[in-house]
């Protein structure tokens, strides 16, 4: 007797442990799961409803939805998919901000129809190399810049990356602007923050969209001019796009059966500032779900949302017809979380996406380039003896004057 109850103590002490674990760890308690309901055809099953209270070994009644003849928001239950209006037999892959593709630049690569050159184009490396004089003591106010950013903006010892790195784009933008006098076309440009992208478009037998929030754009009058010759196009008919069989190139994309095959660039007609130039995008933890992006995933999205710009701009002033561009649009694109950043510049050279053949879009990227090494509030200390000082040190005056080089493409 005395053992079957000891069972029974703690039968019911691992049954109560496995429901409050979950509750203390934060993710509530489980949920039990359904039962399953059989429907046989031309066999009723008796239930208590006649009764009017629960007996054993009789089925559960199915109630009539009350119809209460107003509508009441606290128990509105909205439509199946199957009755909404947008709604298509056909499913559609959208990639959004959240979206973590599992194949990073590869799959970015073969949605895009793209060839990956490694390296800017030749034209930005070479303005790079004549942006050392631009400014007077550039180093040192660079330099300040980020210490503002890092270290004199947060009053905390140790700042978070959603606190310093939208400030420090802010303010790198801003010291770039200071060139307006110098290059009258600089002034010519506008930027966009929180616009709604949305562009559609096959690829091979699946239907495709990229759409939503990205990040903040750089728009100007003019566009930027190709950075490929005609030839090095026509040579993108020999490049082979790498496949990652047996994974789908749809993983980790959202399915939808409701949707919209729209083309919207996000900005009114009638925008003065109609052309895409650059796509900043600022990568923190709360982005992704408290996870921070490897960098070829980042990478993966940085080429995805300069294809959709430059989609969508493509089909806003050629039409929705796929054929090869006789002007190419090219929209470049910077991204860094606080201390490194990455590059990528995207011609679309054609809207011809459904199949593999062909001529291929071009991708330059270069990636994984920090801007400093570290920066301190306040010292580290091992037995007493400064190991790391405070302040900003490992500055690379070569990633800035890239950030520079792409800012001033089209206006020098």
């Amino acid at each position: 007797m005395e053992g079957t109850l000891a069972k029974l103590s703690y039968n019911r002490w691992a049954t109560a442990k496995k429901v409050l674990e979950p509750v203390r760890a934060g993710k509530g308690a489980p949920i039990p799961p359904r039962k399953k309901e059989y429907d046989i055809p031309g066999l009723e099953p008796i239930t208590y409803a006649e009764r009017m209270h629960f007996m054993p070994g009789l089925a559960k009644p199915k109630r009539m939805e009350w119809d209460r003849g107003w509508h009441d928001p606290h128990h509105y239950r909205g439509p199946r998919l199957e009755h909404m209006p947008l709604y298509k037999s056909r499913p559609c892959y959208i990639f959004h901000q959240k979206t973590k593709v599992l194949e990073g630049v590869k799959q970015a690569l073969w949605l895009s129809k793209s060839k990956l050159i490694d390296g800017l184009p030749k034209k930005i490396q070479k303005i790079s190399e004549e942006c050392g004089t631009q400014f007077e003591n550039q180093d040192e106010q660079v330099h300040g810049i980020i210490s503002r950013s890092c270290l004199w903006s947060n009053k905390e010892t140790t700042p978070e990356k959603e606190q310093f790195c939208p400030v420090l784009l802010q303010d790198l933008l801003h010291f770039c602007r200071t060139l307006n006098c110098k290059y009258p076309m600089l002034s010519r440009r506008a930027l966009a923050e929180n616009y709604r992208l949305a562009t559609t478009w096959n690829r091979e037998s699946d239907l495709f969209q990229v759409r939503g929030l990205n990040g903040t754009l750089l728009n100007a009058k003019i566009p930027l001019k190709p950075l490929a010759s005609k030839d090095e196009i026509i040579d993108t008919q020999k490049h082979v796009l790498e496949t990652f069989y047996p994974i789908t190139p749809t993983i980790d994309l959202q399915e939808t059966y409701v949707y919209n095959e729209v083309n919207d660039t996000g900005f009114k007609e009638g925008y003065p500032y109609a052309h895409p130039h650059t796509l900043y995008l600022t990568h923190t933890c709360n982005q992704t779900d408290g996870a921070l992006l490897k960098p070829e995933h980042l990478q993966a999205k940085m080429i995805m949302f300069s294809f959709g710009n430059a989609l969508a701009n493509a089909k806003k002033l050629y039409g929705e017809e796929a054929k090869v561009l006789e002007n190419p649009v090219v929209v470049q694109s910077v991204a860094t979380d606080g201390k490194m950043f990455q590059f990528v510049v995207f011609q679309l050279n054609t809207t011809d996406l459904n199949s593999s053949d062909g001529v291929k879009n071009i991708v330059w990227m270069d990636s994984d380039l920090m801007l400093y090494d570290y920066a301190n509030y306040l010292p580290k200390l091992k037995k007493r003896v400064v190991v790391v000082p405070s302040g900003v040190f490992g500055y690379q005056p070569d990633t800035f004057k890239k950030f520079l080089a792409m800012y001033l493409h089209g206006a020098m």
